[in-house]
């Protein structure tokens, strides 16, 4: 069964940038695309990017222009940049795959963006 685990959350001040990282339990990035989840709070579970197995990425558009994702298919492991963070990001981050019709999702590593 796959696991995702993701890190790289912590508190921020309104402009800065932080780097989350999901990694899976076993090679499956050369199959599946990957997709990063968040939620607010109080806040419905949304959609943030999403990665192609080939590698090309769609982002939600509170995101455009600031939140880049990547894969290294080598290192099992799939990376958000966000810059120019505001308040309004602040959110536990998940990472999430579906294998075989099931949605796999990590513990998610919270944001806080804050003066």
């Amino acid at each position: 069964q796959v696991q995702l685990v993701e890190s790289g959350g912590g508190l921020v001040q309104p402009g800065g940038s932080l780097r989350l990282s999901c990694v899976a339990s076993r090679a499956i990035f050369s199959f599946y695309g990957m997709d990063w989840y968040r939620q607010g709070p109080g806040q419905q579970r949304e959609l943030v990017a999403t990665i192609a197995p080939g590698g090309s990425s769609n982002y939600a558009d509170s995101v455009k222009g600031r939140f880049t994702i990547s894969r290294d298919n080598g290192k099992n492991t799939v990376y958000l940049q966000m810059n120019n963070l505001t308040p309004e990001d602040t959110a536990v981050y998940y990472c999430h795959v579906r294998v075989s019709a099931i949605d796999v999702w990590g513990k998610g590593t919270l944001v806080t963006v804050s003066a």
